[in-house]
């Protein structure tokens, strides 16, 4: 039976490789797309899921507009890693429409359907989970798993020297989410190893639809491989899905919670993994990744888009 997934995003270029690994898989059932504003606006990140799906004809997978804005503060986009209007490389303009539901409403409405049947991968900034957690305090205990690729256990940020990306735009959210829904953070500490090496780049570039878009998206700027290992790039996103497909994480439970002052810890996460503070585990942590495991899944999914 495949799995049924949720995918909260906000493409971006590791959302578009996490989308591309989650549709070519067929143990994975994807029943929608939420958006959310973080890479870039909540326009763009709609429309760019539309054309994702277009790209690789499954166009018929739902998708639902979400917020375009943090819960407090203003939003920080990132085209200048993504590229213009959040994404690089060449996408078909989509022949749909976003439904006719708020991203919120549509995650609520699926979680009460499928109940265990479902997954949730939050891989934005969790202002729509957040929201939905408000509307439907036990949606935790409808579904199977809630997942984030957000934040950093560790304390060492990409965004801010303290604070990942997702969790840093809207610490509000990030800190309702950690202490609510008791979700597996897949955080830099494991995606910061989750690295695709680029020998065979040139030559996705190169090949036809969609393989030379995929390859467009790992095509990070020089300056962002640093976040990676050696010179090849981190794909954050692209690891939650891994995981989902083949167990490539290794997780340990911890309490968190998520500092949402203004200063310069805006955004990190306290992880409590020994005991100090005498609060239950609230969370579990990825603290280890299978780098070949996960390479593996890469390349079986250029494999399927060559066709």
């Amino acid at each position: 039976m495949s799995q049924k997934v949720l995918l909260d995003v906000d493409p971006g270029c590791d959302d578009a490789v996490m989308l591309a690994m989650a549709l070519a898989a067929p143990d994975i059932d994807v029943v929608g797309l939420t958006t959310v504003a973080g890479n870039t606006t909540v326009d763009n990140t709609t429309r760019n899921a539309l054309a994702i799906l277009e790209l690789l004809d499954a166009a018929d997978v739902p998708v639902a507009r979400g917020a375009g804005q943090p819960i407090v503060g203003e939003l920080d986009t990132a085209e200048e890693i993504h590229g213009p209007n959040g994404i690089r490389g060449d996408l078909p303009d989509p022949s749909t429409e976003p439904v006719d539901q708020h991203a919120v409403d549509f995650t609520i409405d699926r979680a009460r359907e499928l109940g265990d049947d479902l997954t949730i991968l939050a891989v934005g900034p969790m202002t729509n989970l957040a929201t939905a957690l408000v509307k439907e305090p036990d949606l935790p205990s409808l579904v199977d798993d809630i997942y984030l690729m957000g934040g950093s256990a560790s304390g060492i940020g990409n965004k801010t020297a303290t604070a990942e990306a997702n969790f840093h735009n809207d610490a509000v959210a990030a800190k309702r989410v950690v202490r609510s829904a008791r979700p597996r953070m897949v955080g830099l500490d494991a995606t910061n190893r989750a690295t695709v090496p680029l020998d065979d780049l040139d030559e996705l570039l190169s090949s036809p639809p969609p393989l030379d878009a995929f390859g467009a998206w790992l095509d990070y700027p020089e300056e962002v491989r640093q976040f990676g290992e050696g010179s090849d790039p981190a794909v954050h996103d692209a690891a939650v899905v891994a995981h989902v497909l083949d167990d490539v994480l290794a997780f340990e439970p911890a309490h968190l919670d998520v500092e949402v002052g203004e200063g310069p810890f805006h955004g990190a996460v306290a992880c409590d993994r020994r005991d100090e503070v005498g609060k239950e585990p609230n969370a579990e942590v990825a603290v280890d990744i299978d780098v070949e495991g996960f390479r593996a899944l890469v390349d079986r999914t250029i494999e399927r888009l060559r066709g």
